[in-house]
């Protein structure tokens, strides 16, 4: 014959096998990559907050601490009222009472004890942070740590304080500050009650009586004046 048709090397064919194998196995890597992450961007929960508090005291303790924060407008948030103005008590921790979570169907207890309030949104004016010692079943006095933190633009730690309570009944206001913009200011812990204001059902702002002195513990469960020993 004269032509005779040339046959192609063995390595360039299994080559070509071989770059087409790889494309193929790459598509199908792109295409399963992204049917994976299409729900999950879908079902992607955004939680927003401007400001969290954070109360926490000794892991396993059984005492009960209630945390109570008051907005400028006079809302109130507290374990009765866990929504106010663009305030959210999150979690009510009331020491071991019921502080288990189910895990695989057992019940398995949940040592740590903490109250996160926090803030969808800002407005100018002033915050009150009170700390309330509802129900003393360990040994008194109690440490219980508050911190304040404004997110955005950047984090800042407002306030961040390790307070003693003395048993139930005793409130303390952790903190007070004015919010001005993007600023906070004037950051104290002028006592004022907030179980009476909720006992009372009135809103308001102030120290109590005008002195930066306690006036005593409140009794948490009637709201009323107890004299400090």
């Amino acid at each position: 014959m004269l032509f005779e048709e040339e046959q192609e090397p063995e390595f360039e064919i299994f080559s070509a096998l071989l770059f087409n194998s790889l494309k193929a196995i790459t598509f199908m890597f792109f295409i399963s990559f992204a049917m994976i992450n299409k729900p999950a961007d879908e079902g992607k929960v955004d939680p927003k907050a401007e400001m969290l508090i954070t109360v926490s005291w000794e892991d396993n303790n059984p005492d009960d601490v209630d945390t109570y924060v008051m907005d400028p407008a006079g809302n109130v948030v507290w374990y009765t009222q866990r929504e106010g103005g663009l305030m959210h008590l999150d979690r009510d921790d009331r020491g071991m009472f019921k502080d288990v979570v189910l895990f695989n169907g057992n019940e398995v207890t949940n040592p740590l004890n903490q109250e996160i309030v926090s803030f969808r949104g800002l407005e100018d004016g002033e915050y009150v942070v009170n700390i309330v010692h509802y129900i003393a079943n360990g040994g008194a006095p109690l440490p219980v740590s508050v911190k304040v933190e404004k997110l955005n633009p950047t984090v800042k730690v407002v306030f961040y304080q390790t307070l003693s309570l003395s048993g139930s009944g005793d409130e303390r206001t952790a903190v007070r500050f004015t919010l001005k913009g993007d600023e906070v200011i004037n950051v104290n812990n002028v006592p004022i009650s907030l179980v009476q204001l909720t006992r009372s059902g009135s809103k308001g702002r102030g120290t109590t009586g005008g002195s930066s002195e306690s006036p005593g513990f409140i009794d948490a469960t009637t709201g009323s004046t107890v004299s400090r020993p």
